[in-house]
């Protein structure tokens, strides 16, 4: 696979209902990374899930489901991989439902998140990324939820 591009961020994050939605292609090469016949280890170092973790961790929760979405379309169904990519994703949606202002929308992801994302020891690694790790982000997106209400 080679080394990672390095991972640019968007000129805005895009929020639906307050700016306008990016070009449909914006994401495609990147999209692209995340290819059929990709095992779950190489799809965890694929740019498409790395952009999509550095995407969530700067505010672009938009962009960063639309990156995780091949990722996981690309996982075997009813493996742990995939449920947690889907974990991310709705953790994403969460804090994009929040930042428009939905915070029960928000608290709702975040049950859908804490169901598919297994809760196993504090060492636990799933696509590079610790669980305990992914549960925190949970966490805190429970918490800023509650406090938006």
């Amino acid at each position: 696979m080679g080394r990672a591009p390095q991972i640019f961020l968007p000129e805005y994050a895009y929020i639906p209902g307050q700016n306008n939605r990016h070009p449909e292609d914006s994401f495609d090469d990147i999209r692209r990374t995340a290819a059929p016949g990709l095992d779950a280890s190489q799809l965890a170092r694929c740019h498409a899930f790395c952009a999509g973790l550095q995407y969530y961790h700067s505010g672009y929760y938009w962009e960063a489901h639309e990156v995780l979405e091949p990722v996981w379309m690309h996982l075997p169904d009813g493996g742990e991989e995939r449920l947690f990519v889907q974990g991310l994703i709705q953790l994403a949606n969460g804090r994009l439902k929040l930042r428009m202002g939905r915070p029960k929308a928000a608290q709702r992801l975040v049950a859908k998140a804490r169901a598919l994302v297994p809760v196993d020891g504090q060492e636990s690694i799933i696509m590079t990324i610790k669980v305990c790790e992914v549960h925190a982000w949970i966490d805190a997106l429970e918490t800023d939820a509650y406090l938006a209400l």
